[in-house]
């Protein structure tokens, strides 16, 4: 075979498995298997065959498990906590590509962010969503981003969570969204929440370690997280794999949720593998996403289940 990595040894023959994910009608892979089985194992093993073939790999790691992968290959470790000194802006925006309309840009990024300020907010009514939206569009007018000014500009007029809530402040009805909000732009939360981005991935191997945020706000990082990633993605296509380990994390909440399984529909257009890990198989089928997250993704890899699990497996 003159393409693909090693995956394993063919139990009936003796022959190997070399295979290219790349080659199917998308490339994305989920992998159920409960804790102690070697999933992590078996997905760092494909992280570095991958690597070795110029594909560039991110990692979302809730439990720090691939920071020593990382250290041992010169990638990057980026620890995201409230008190680290590595900030992801939840109001950055993608760079439009040469196809891409400014305007559609715009729109979808407004409506991705009223997603991540649903989970942040824990649920708003029909009335506050349109609040948000309304309200969104015009923080990003104040700043010069709009779908007539220059989108080189942009970059460095991206507006924080304060700047969105000082607007909020000013409109009818919104008192109630600003004081909510007031938690991510002051104190404690803002050592996250409210700062400009500061970190670069120019390295082929990326992770983002999540142990240490607060166990109630990591729905909200990853959601950050993989808005900064899909960001990037749009911006600057090439041969990548997105690895999010404990994906059920995402599923809880049902805006998560979308928003990975958008990702997931999308991510072949832009040259993207997405690997989503779990050991909660039945917190992952329960979504109503689960299922079509499993449907977009040609590749299953099955390692030892739960009993208790195998009925939503099968």
């Amino acid at each position: 075979s003159n393409e693909g990595i090693l995956y394993g040894v063919n139990g009936h023959n003796n022959s190997l498995v070399l295979f290219d994910r790349f080659t199917l009608e998308n490339y994305n892979m989920v992998v159920f298997a409960k804790s102690g089985s070697g999933k992590s194992y078996a997905v760092k093993l494909e992280i570095l065959r991958y690597l070795m073939f110029g594909v560039d790999v991110i990692v979302i790691d809730p439990e720090n498990e691939y920071e020593f992968l990382a250290n041992g290959i010169g990638g990057d470790f980026f620890r995201i906590s409230l008190t680290s000194g590595s900030h992801i802006n939840p109001f950055d925006l993608p760079f439009p590509g040469p196809d891409d309309d400014p305007e559609d840009v715009l729109r979808s990024n407004v409506i991705n962010l009223v997603g991540l300020l649903r989970v942040m907010l824990g649920g708003i009514t029909a009335e506050e969503d349109s609040i948000l939206d309304q309200a969104l569009t015009e923080t990003y007018a104040i700043r010069d981003i709009t779908p007539q000014s220059d989108p080189k500009t942009w970059p460095e007029n991206v507006p924080l969570i304060s700047d969105f809530v000082e607007i909020l402040e000013s409109m009818a009805g919104a008192e109630s969204l600003a004081r909510r909000l007031k938690k991510f732009s002051q104190g404690t939360f803002s050592g996250f929440f409210n700062q400009k981005s500061n970190i670069t991935m120019q390295k082929n191997f990326v992770v983002f370690g999540i142990k240490d945020m607060e166990e109630s706000l990591r729905p909200i990082a990853l959601f950050i997280i993989m808005r900064y990633v899909w960001n990037l993605v749009r911006t600057n296509i090439k041969k990548r794999i997105l690895v999010i380990d404990e994906a059920w994390w995402l599923m809880r909440s049902e805006d998560g949720a979308s928003f990975l399984f958008g990702l997931i529909k999308r991510a072949r257009k832009y040259w993207l593998a997405v690997t989503t890990i779990t050991q909660d198989v039945e917190d992952f089928m329960g979504s109503p996403y689960g299922k079509a997250i499993i449907t977009n993704s040609s590749l299953q890899l099955l390692l030892k289940q739960s009993p208790a699990s195998s009925e939503a497996m099968q």
